[in-house]
Protein backbone atom coordinates (compact mmCIF):
# COMPACT_ATOMS: atom_id res chain seq x y z
CA UNK A 1 0.00 0.00 0.00
CA UNK A 2 2.92 2.36 1.01
CA UNK A 3 4.65 1.72 -2.41
CA UNK A 4 1.41 2.23 -4.09
CA UNK A 5 0.27 5.57 -2.51
CA UNK A 6 3.94 6.24 -3.39
CA UNK A 7 3.30 5.54 -7.57
CA UNK A 8 0.16 7.56 -6.55
CA UNK A 9 1.78 11.32 -5.24
CA UNK A 10 4.22 10.47 -7.95
CA UNK A 11 1.65 10.74 -10.96
CA UNK A 12 -0.25 13.35 -9.46
CA UNK A 13 3.13 15.21 -9.72
CA UNK A 14 4.17 14.59 -12.39
CA UNK A 15 0.69 15.95 -14.15
CA UNK A 16 0.76 19.12 -12.24
CA UNK A 17 4.64 19.24 -13.44
CA UNK A 18 3.49 19.18 -17.07
CA UNK A 19 0.35 21.33 -17.07
CA UNK A 20 2.27 23.65 -15.56
CA UNK A 21 5.00 23.32 -18.23
CA UNK A 22 2.52 23.17 -21.02
CA UNK A 23 1.36 27.08 -19.80
CA UNK A 24 5.25 28.15 -19.51
CA UNK A 25 6.09 26.74 -22.94
CA UNK A 26 3.28 28.92 -24.34
CA UNK A 27 4.92 31.78 -23.06
CA UNK A 28 8.68 31.75 -22.60
CA UNK A 29 8.91 29.22 -25.61
CA UNK A 30 9.32 25.27 -25.48
CA UNK A 31 13.34 25.95 -26.08
CA UNK A 32 12.99 28.38 -23.00
CA UNK A 33 11.78 25.70 -20.88
CA UNK A 34 13.97 24.20 -18.05
CA UNK A 35 13.78 22.33 -14.77
CA UNK A 36 14.47 25.07 -13.23
CA UNK A 37 12.06 27.38 -14.42
CA UNK A 38 9.61 24.55 -13.93
CA UNK A 39 10.59 24.34 -10.04
CA UNK A 40 10.46 27.82 -9.11
CA UNK A 41 7.08 28.32 -10.76
CA UNK A 42 5.82 24.93 -8.35
CA UNK A 43 7.96 25.82 -5.61
CA UNK A 44 9.78 22.28 -5.31
CA UNK A 45 13.30 21.41 -5.84
CA UNK A 46 14.73 20.79 -9.64
CA UNK A 47 16.28 17.89 -8.23
CA UNK A 48 13.17 16.28 -7.60
CA UNK A 49 11.71 16.59 -10.91
CA UNK A 50 15.25 15.39 -12.56
CA UNK A 51 13.96 11.98 -11.09
CA UNK A 52 10.92 12.26 -13.90
CA UNK A 53 12.99 13.85 -16.58
CA UNK A 54 16.81 12.78 -16.96
CA UNK A 55 17.36 16.07 -19.85
CA UNK A 56 15.47 19.38 -21.20
CA UNK A 57 14.61 17.17 -24.38
CA UNK A 58 13.02 14.81 -22.61
CA UNK A 59 10.82 17.54 -20.44
CA UNK A 60 9.99 19.28 -24.02
CA UNK A 61 8.71 15.55 -25.41
CA UNK A 62 6.30 15.23 -22.62
CA UNK A 63 5.12 18.67 -22.40
CA UNK A 64 4.39 18.01 -26.59
CA UNK A 65 2.49 14.74 -25.15
CA UNK A 66 0.79 16.40 -22.36
CA UNK A 67 -0.78 19.43 -25.43
CA UNK A 68 -1.42 16.42 -27.19
CA UNK A 69 -4.06 15.07 -24.42
CA UNK A 70 -5.35 18.52 -23.65
CA UNK A 71 -6.31 19.07 -26.74
CA UNK A 72 -8.20 15.75 -27.09
CA UNK A 73 -9.47 16.06 -24.21
CA UNK A 74 -10.87 20.09 -24.85
CA UNK A 75 -11.13 20.19 -28.48
CA UNK A 76 -11.36 16.94 -30.36
CA UNK A 77 -13.53 14.46 -27.92
CA UNK A 78 -16.54 17.31 -27.79
CA UNK A 79 -16.75 17.75 -31.21
CA UNK A 80 -16.87 14.00 -31.77
CA UNK A 81 -20.03 14.06 -30.36
CA UNK A 82 -21.71 16.30 -33.79
CA UNK A 83 -23.38 14.08 -36.30
CA UNK A 84 -20.95 12.43 -38.72
CA UNK A 85 -20.11 14.93 -42.41
CA UNK A 86 -19.93 18.55 -42.50
CA UNK A 87 -21.50 18.75 -39.43
CA UNK A 88 -18.76 17.22 -37.13
CA UNK A 89 -15.83 19.12 -39.19
CA UNK A 90 -17.72 22.57 -38.62
CA UNK A 91 -17.98 21.35 -34.76
CA UNK A 92 -14.22 21.17 -34.58
CA UNK A 93 -13.68 24.06 -35.99
CA UNK A 94 -16.05 25.87 -33.13
CA UNK A 95 -14.51 23.92 -30.53
CA UNK A 96 -10.67 25.13 -31.31
CA UNK A 97 -11.57 28.38 -31.65
CA UNK A 98 -13.49 28.12 -27.97
CA UNK A 99 -10.51 26.42 -26.70
CA UNK A 100 -8.55 29.54 -27.61
CA UNK A 101 -11.21 32.01 -26.31
CA UNK A 102 -11.62 30.71 -23.15
CA UNK A 103 -7.57 31.32 -22.27
CA UNK A 104 -7.19 27.87 -21.28
CA UNK A 105 -2.99 28.11 -22.40
CA UNK A 106 -1.42 31.66 -21.58
CA UNK A 107 0.34 31.77 -24.75
CA UNK A 108 -3.27 30.60 -26.43
CA UNK A 109 -2.33 27.90 -28.94
CA UNK A 110 1.15 25.36 -27.88
CA UNK A 111 1.49 23.56 -31.24
CA UNK A 112 1.00 26.86 -33.28
CA UNK A 113 3.66 28.31 -30.78
CA UNK A 114 6.24 25.37 -30.90
CA UNK A 115 5.88 24.66 -35.04
CA UNK A 116 7.04 28.45 -35.66
CA UNK A 117 9.97 28.31 -33.08
CA UNK A 118 11.04 25.14 -34.21
CA UNK A 119 10.58 24.94 -37.73
CA UNK A 120 13.88 25.83 -38.95
CA UNK A 121 15.45 23.68 -35.70
CA UNK A 122 15.98 20.04 -36.45
CA UNK A 123 16.04 17.48 -34.30
CA UNK A 124 13.99 15.18 -31.71
CA UNK A 125 11.92 17.79 -31.01
CA UNK A 126 11.28 19.06 -34.31
CA UNK A 127 10.47 15.44 -35.43
CA UNK A 128 7.79 15.01 -32.94
CA UNK A 129 6.07 18.12 -33.61
CA UNK A 130 6.16 17.44 -37.30
CA UNK A 131 4.72 13.91 -36.34
CA UNK A 132 1.68 15.98 -34.05
CA UNK A 133 0.71 17.97 -36.77
CA UNK A 134 0.67 15.42 -39.63
CA UNK A 135 -1.32 13.71 -37.41
CA UNK A 136 -3.76 16.63 -36.89
CA UNK A 137 -3.93 17.37 -40.47
CA UNK A 138 -5.09 13.68 -41.36
CA UNK A 139 -7.79 13.63 -38.64
CA UNK A 140 -9.24 17.10 -40.38
CA UNK A 141 -8.90 15.33 -43.77
CA UNK A 142 -10.16 12.58 -42.68
CA UNK A 143 -13.04 14.55 -41.57
CA UNK A 144 -13.36 16.65 -44.80
CA UNK A 145 -13.98 12.74 -46.71
CA UNK A 146 -16.81 11.89 -44.33
CA UNK A 147 -18.04 15.09 -45.47
CA UNK A 148 -18.03 14.80 -49.17
CA UNK A 149 -18.55 10.78 -48.87
CA UNK A 150 -21.87 11.39 -46.65
CA UNK A 151 -22.83 14.18 -49.07
CA UNK A 152 -22.84 16.80 -47.37
CA UNK A 153 -20.05 18.42 -50.09
CA UNK A 154 -19.52 18.46 -53.76
CA UNK A 155 -18.09 15.20 -55.16
CA UNK A 156 -15.23 17.09 -56.41
CA UNK A 157 -13.97 18.50 -53.00
CA UNK A 158 -10.33 18.50 -52.45
CA UNK A 159 -10.48 17.15 -48.42
CA UNK A 160 -7.00 17.64 -48.61
CA UNK A 161 -7.53 21.35 -49.81
CA UNK A 162 -10.25 22.28 -47.11
CA UNK A 163 -8.32 20.71 -44.08
CA UNK A 164 -5.06 23.01 -44.97
CA UNK A 165 -8.01 25.71 -45.51
CA UNK A 166 -9.62 25.02 -42.30
CA UNK A 167 -6.23 24.36 -40.35
CA UNK A 168 -4.97 27.74 -41.77
CA UNK A 169 -8.22 29.88 -40.32
CA UNK A 170 -7.29 28.18 -36.92
CA UNK A 171 -3.54 29.26 -37.16
CA UNK A 172 -4.57 33.17 -38.77
CA UNK A 173 -6.88 33.48 -36.06
CA UNK A 174 -4.07 33.04 -33.03
CA UNK A 175 -2.09 35.43 -34.81
CA UNK A 176 -4.34 37.83 -35.54
CA UNK A 177 -6.47 38.02 -32.09
CA UNK A 178 -3.39 40.61 -30.68
CA UNK A 179 -3.60 42.66 -33.43
CA UNK A 180 -7.76 42.60 -34.46
CA UNK A 181 -9.13 42.28 -31.12
CA UNK A 182 -9.83 38.42 -29.88
CA UNK A 183 -13.68 38.72 -30.65
CA UNK A 184 -13.07 40.09 -34.39
CA UNK A 185 -10.49 37.40 -35.24
CA UNK A 186 -12.10 34.41 -34.29
CA UNK A 187 -15.31 36.03 -35.68
CA UNK A 188 -13.30 35.98 -38.92
CA UNK A 189 -12.26 32.83 -38.60
CA UNK A 190 -15.89 31.60 -37.70
CA UNK A 191 -17.34 33.25 -40.42
CA UNK A 192 -14.58 32.38 -43.01
CA UNK A 193 -15.19 28.98 -42.91
CA UNK A 194 -19.08 29.26 -42.48
CA UNK A 195 -19.09 30.83 -46.05
CA UNK A 196 -16.61 28.43 -47.41
CA UNK A 197 -18.98 25.28 -46.07
CA UNK A 198 -22.20 26.73 -47.40
CA UNK A 199 -20.04 27.78 -51.25
CA UNK A 200 -19.53 24.00 -51.60
CA UNK A 201 -22.00 22.47 -49.47
CA UNK A 202 -24.93 20.20 -51.26
CA UNK A 203 -28.23 21.22 -51.18
CA UNK A 204 -29.19 17.86 -49.68
CA UNK A 205 -28.72 16.29 -46.64
CA UNK A 206 -27.53 19.61 -44.44
CA UNK A 207 -29.04 22.99 -44.42
CA UNK A 208 -25.99 24.63 -43.95
CA UNK A 209 -27.82 28.13 -43.17
CA UNK A 210 -28.62 26.67 -40.36
CA UNK A 211 -25.15 25.46 -38.65
CA UNK A 212 -24.39 27.96 -35.91
CA UNK A 213 -22.86 30.96 -36.08
CA UNK A 214 -21.88 31.79 -32.52
CA UNK A 215 -18.86 30.03 -30.95
CA UNK A 216 -20.31 27.62 -28.18
CA UNK A 217 -19.75 28.50 -24.62
CA UNK A 218 -16.06 28.81 -23.28
CA UNK A 219 -14.29 25.80 -22.06
CA UNK A 220 -13.92 26.02 -18.60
Amino acid sequence: MTQDGRLIRGERTRSAVLEQALRLATVSGLDGLSLSQVADALGVSKSGLFAHWRSKEALQLAVIDQARAQWTELVIRPALTAPAGVRRLWAVHLSRLAFYEARVLPGVCFFANAQFEFNARPGTVRDRLNAEQTAWMTFLTGLATEAVTCGDLRPGTDPAVLAYQTEALGVCAVMQAPVLGLETAYQHARQALLDHLRAIGTTQAILLEQLPQACPEGIR
